[in-house]
């Protein structure tokens, strides 16, 4: 039904409780045909002819408009900040009840923007609690349900997160599709900072998806819409991801240039949270291309660490800089500390989908190996194999999977070992 009916319906039914005839509500100001107009539909009335309806009906603008109370509309706002201050704050799962609530309340569905907004942040915190596939389908309703409420701006983000939930679920073909659509039709009309953050995630599932060509030529694009724009969120965004690119394309300097700059730039004008998640990405890319300074590596991760406890974070980069902590302790030599730090990791993301969980049990799998507990070595990549067969296979289910083989040599498992390379050439298309 729309809007314009719903108004007339709510002018017709107040008009009734209160006694009124339609020449009784028009007179003097209007006429009764118009008021009639208006009742059945036919006629959208001015913002002055519905405040003069809301004062001749003793009743509030508001609820002629959407059809709640002033006290309604205040409760969902508020309830909407709680919402989305969990959701910032990192209590997802706090964040994922909230938003639920609200979109169960009856009030919120004459509430077009309010509506779109929970909706939007449901998604987002479906995503957070490891939910992808959730997300995915809360994404897609608001796209098809609320198509004419969204503004470019909210189908950047939609757009965006979409993506990201289907790279993250392994569906990199629609990842790559959600993204080039919507660059290509909102793009139109001059870049902006929101289109190249969509840009990022879109060459982050290039990447991904193993098309390091597509990836490279577009991250080159990326880069020089970034420079044209000249803001920092763009020249964040696209050094950021293009320095991943720089590195699995061979060229390491490169690499360590890009996540220098975008570091530089966010630790001026970012806010912490990000900042912490690119001074982590930066201790990976040293660890990545300069081993030998994983001392500066792991004193970044620390901090980084501190940041994310200090901003309230989610658990998930929480367990993020865990994990390459873990992997610091390994390369210094130190498997009872990454063993330590493997287990927080854990303890973050287990009962929870992703690589994050895989990857922290391989860890503990590598650290018990190397405190000379095979057993328990053997036991984290049994669990390890059962999630990676449950898995799509993506280029990072390949590499767990060459992991899972190299661990199983060293433990003496051939057969085991050969069978997680099979795998692995599978899940790579060979």
């Amino acid at each position: 039904m729309a809007a314009q009916d719903l108004v007339g319906q709510r002018i017709k039914t107040i008009r009734r409780q209160r006694g009124l005839s339609q020449a009784q509500l028009a007179h003097p100001e209007l006429s009764d045909s118009y008021v009639s107009l208006i009742e059945s539909g036919k006629r959208t009335p001015t913002p002055a002819v519905l405040e003069l309806l809301a004062q001749k009906l003793d009743c509030s603008l508001t609820y002629l408009v959407n059809g709640v109370t002033a006290e309604q509309m205040e409760d969902l706002e508020v309830g909407l900040s709680f919402a989305r201050m969990a959701l910032e704050n990192g209590e997802v799962h706090e964040a994922c009840r909230r938003y639920a609530e609200l979109l169960a309340d009856g009030n919120l569905m004459g509430l077009t923007s309010l509506r779109v907004e929970a909706r939007h942040g449901y998604a987002l915190a479906l995503e957070a609690c490891g939910e992808p596939g959730e997300a995915i389908s809360v994404l897609n309703e608001l796209n098809d349900a609320e198509t004419d409420a969204l503004t470019p701006e909210r189908k950047v983000a939609v757009a965006l997160a979409l993506s990201r939930c289907y790279r993250e679920r392994g569906d990199l073909s629609a990842a790559v599709q959600i993204g080039e659509q919507a660059l290509g039709s909102l793009s139109k009309g001059g870049w902006t900072d929101d289109l190249v953050e969509l840009g990022a995630t879109l060459l982050f599932a290039y990447l991904v998806r193993g098309d390091l060509l597509r990836a490279s030529h577009f991250a080159g694009e990326l880069l020089a819409v970034a420079e044209t724009l000249g803001t920092s969120r763009a020249t964040v965004a696209s050094c950021w991801n293009a320095a991943f690119v720089a590195e699995e394309a061979g060229r390491g300097d490169d690499a360590m240039a890009l996540i220098e700059r975008a570091l530089a730039i966010q630790s001026e004008t970012g806010e912490p949270r990000n900042l912490a998640r690119l001074r982590q990405a930066y201790a990976f890319m040293t660890l990545r291309v300069h081993p030998e300074e994983a001392e500066t590596a792991h004193a970044l991760l620390v901090r980084a660490l501190r940041e994310h406890e200090e901003t309230a974070t989610s658990k998930f980069d929480k367990s993020r800089v865990l994990i390459v902590l873990a992997w610091a302790e390994i390369i210094l030599g130190r498997p009872d500390k990454a063993l330590e730090r493997a287990r927080a990791a854990a303890e973050h993301v287990d009962g929870t989908k992703g690589d994050q969980r895989t990857d922290a049990h391989i860890l503990l799998s590598q650290a018990h190996h190397l405190l000379h507990e095979d057993l328990e070595s053997a036991a984290e990549l049994h669990v390890v194999s059962r999630w990676l067969g449950d898995v799509p296979p993506t280029r990072k289910t390949a590499e767990n999977w060459m992991t899972v083989a190299e661990m199983h040599r060293r433990l003496g498992d051939d057969m085991q070992s050969v069978d997680a390379y099979k795998r692995a050439l599978a899940c790579a298309g060979l």
